[in-house]
C-alpha cells in the first residue's frame, strides 16, 4: 500500500513541480527515486544507475539524430527566410486573423505526412512566432496550437496516419493503419474542431483584455532575454544582449533592424515537401530494395528492419532537406556554421528533458506496486474488451507519461486476451485498434509528458504560461473524441 502511495505521490509531485517550472533533468530522477524509496526494499542507487540511466541512454541512442537534425532543419528554415515566407503565404491564404488555424493546419499536414512531431515543433515554431506576432495573438497560445496540430487528430485518429501510436496495435489485432476509418475521421474532426474553437476563444479573450503577442509577463521580462532552447532551464531568463532581429524578443528591448532573406515561395516550401516526399519514398521504395538481414547480427543490435525503418527514413529525409537548404540558401544565410552549431546546441535540452521523462516511466513500470495498478486498470469494463481497453491504455499512458509506452504495456500484457474476448463476442478487431490509438492520446499529455516539456522548451515558455491550453486541446478534447467513438460504436458498430 505504501509503495502504491509512493507512485501516486511521485507522479503528483512530478506534474506539480514541472508545472511550477522545476527543471525536469533534476526532477525526473528525484521523483522516480522517491517512488523507489516508498517500496521499502529496493536499492535506490542501483535503480538510478541500472534502470533509470540505461533507459535514458537508450532513448538518447535511438532518437538523438532526430532531435539534432530536426533542430538544425528548423534553424536553417528560420535563418534562410523560408519560415517567414511560408508564414506570409499561409496568412495570405488563411487570413491574418486566423494565425491559430494556419499553425494547426501546417502541423497537421506535416505530421500526417510522416514527419516526427519533434521535427514539426522545431520547424513550425519560427513560422508560428511570425504569424502570432503579426496578428497580435499571445505567444503563450503557440504551444497549444502546435500540440493540436501535432499530437492529437493526426497522431491517433485519422486513418492511415504513420504515427507510431497508429502502428503499435496492428500486430496485436491483425489490423492496419486504416482500421475503423469512419470512427477515426469523426474523432479527428471533434479534436480539430473543438481545439480550434477553444484556442480562438482564448485568443479573442486575450485581445479583449488588451494582451498582445508578448503576453502579461512582458513587463516582468523587460530588459531580459528568454533563454534559448538548450541554454538553460525551461522558462528561465538571462541578462544577455538583445536577440537578433526577427527572434522572439520581449517588449521594450530594441534591436538593430536588418534585412531578412526572402526566397521565392516555391523554394521556401521545397524543404518541407522534401522531408515528406523523401521520407515516404525511402520508407516505401528504397528500404524494401535493401538487404537488411545483417541487422539480426549481435553487433547491429540483433534487430530487424521493422524496428528501425521509420527512424532511418526520417534521418535520410532530414539530411536531404538540410543539404537542399544549404545548397540553395548559402548566400542568404549570413553564417552557415553558426546556424548549424546553434541548431545542434538547441537540440540538447529538449532531448534530455524527454529522455528523463521516459526513464521515469521505465522506473515506475519496474516497481512491484505498479503491477497492482496495471491489473486493476486492465480489469475495468465488466467484461467489455473495448471499454476495458480504453480505460487501461489511458491510465497507463498517463502514469508513464507516454502514449506509446502506456499502450505497449496494456497490449503486451493483455492484447491477446482482448483479441480473444472480441472474437468470442463478435467484435471487430478494428474497433480495438482505433480505441487503442485514441486512448493513448488522452492522459499521456499530462504536464510530465516528455513531448509537452520539449514543446515548451522549444517555444521558450513555461507550464504556467501555456499548459492550460495544451491540456484542453490534447487531453480534454481528445477524451471527448474517444467517448464519442465509444458511444457511436455501441449504437452503430464499427465503420
Amino acid at each position: 500500500m505504501i509503495g502504491l502511495a509512493g507512485i501516486i505521490l511521485s507522479l503528483f509531485l512530478l506534474m506539480y513541480l514541472a508545472y511550477r517550472g522545476i527543471n525536469v533533468l533534476v526532477l525526473a530522477p528525484l521523483m522516480a527515486l522517491l517512488a523507489v524509496l516508498a517500496q521499502g526494499d529496493l536499492p535506490i542507487l542501483g535503480t538510478y544507475t541500472q534502470v533509470f540511466m540505461p533507459a535514458l541512454g537508450r532513448y538518447l541512442i535511438q532518437f538523438f539524430p532526430l532531435f539534432m537534425l530536426g533542430a538544425i532543419f528548423g534553424k536553417l528554415m528560420d535563418d534562410s527566410g523560408s519560415a517567414r515566407v511560408i508564414s506570409h503565404w499561409i496568412v495570405g491564404r488563411v487570413g491574418a486573423d486566423r494565425a491559430i488555424l494556419a499553425v494547426v493546419l501546417a502541423c497537421g499536414v506535416l505530421t500526417y505526412g510522416g514527419v516526427s512531431l519533434f521535427v514539426v515543433a522545431f520547424a513550425v515554431f519560427p513560422i508560428a512566432a511570425e504569424l502570432f506576432r503579426e496578428s497580435g495573438t499571445p505567444k503563450r497560445l503557440i504551444p497549444g496550437a502546435i500540440a493540436l496540430g501535432s499530437f492529437t487528430f493526426t497522431m491517433t485518429a485519422l486513418p492511415g496516419t504513420p504515427a507510431i501510436q497508429n502502428a503499435i496495435p496492428a500486430p496485436f489485432f491483425g489490423t492496419d493503419a486504416f482500421a475503423a476509418p469512419g470512427l477515426g475521421v469523426i474523432a479527428g474532426l471533434i479534436m480539430f474542431g473543438g481545439g480550434i474553437l477553444w484556442l480562438n476563444w482564448r485568443a479573442r479573450s486575450a485581445r479583449a483584455a488588451g494582451e498582445g503577442y508578448q503576453g502579461p509577463l512582458a513587463a516582468e521580462r523587460a530588459g531580459l532575454r528568454p533563454s534559448t532552447v538548450g541554454a538553460a532551464q525551461v522558462g528561465e531568463v538571462s541578462r544577455e544582449a538583445p536577440p537578433p532581429a526577427g527572434a522572439d524578443q520581449p517588449t521594450g528591448v530594441a534591436a538593430e533592424p536588418r534585412p531578412r532573406p526572402t526566397p521565392p515561395v516555391a523554394l521556401a516550401f521545397a524543404p518541407v515537401l522534401i522531408v515528406i516526399g523523401v521520407n515516404w519514398l525511402f520508407l516505401n521504395l528504397a528500404i524494401p530494395m535493401m538487404d537488411t538481414a545483417y541487422l539480426a547480427e549481435p553487433r547491429y543490435g540483433s534487430t530487424n528492419i521493422g524496428a528501425v525503418r521509420g527512424i532511418w527514413s526520417i534521418i535520410v529525409a532530414l539530411i536531404v532537406a538540410i543539404l537542399f537548404i544549404m545548397a540553395t540558401s548559402w548566400r542568404a544565410i549570413a553564417d552557415m556554421k553558426r546556424s548549424v552549431n546553434e541548431g545542434t546546441m538547441g537540440s540538447l535540452l529538449p532531448i534530455f528533458n524527454t529522455a528523463s521523462e521516459v526513464a521515469y516511466g521505465v522506473v515506475i513500470a519496474s516497481l512491484p506496486a505498479f503491477f497492482v495498478i496495471r491489473e486493476a486498470v486492465l480489469g475495468v469494463g465488466g467484461g467489455d474488451p473495448v471499454l476495458s481497453l480504453a480505460v487501461a491504455v489511458n491510465v497507463l499512458a498517463g502514469i508513464t507519461g507516454s502514449a506509446s509506452g502506456g499502450m505497449s504495456i496494456a497490449l503486451q500484457t493483455l492484447g491477446s486476451t482482448y483479441a480473444e474476448m472480441a472474437a468470442a463476442a463478435g467484435i471487430s478487431p478494428e474497433i480495438l485498434h482505433r480505441v487503442s490509438a485514441l486512448a493513448s492520446g488522452g492522459f499521456d499529455s499530462l504536464p510530465h509528458n516528455g513531448a509537452v516539456i520539449t514543446l515548451l522548451a522549444i517555444c521558450g515558455l513555461t507550464h504556467r504560461e501555456s499548459y492550460v491550453d495544451i491540456g484542453v486541446v490534447s487531453v480534454a478534447i481528445p477524451l471527448l473524441g474517444l467517448v464519442a467513438v465509444l458511444v457511436l460504436y455501441s449504437l452503430f458498430g464499427t465503420f
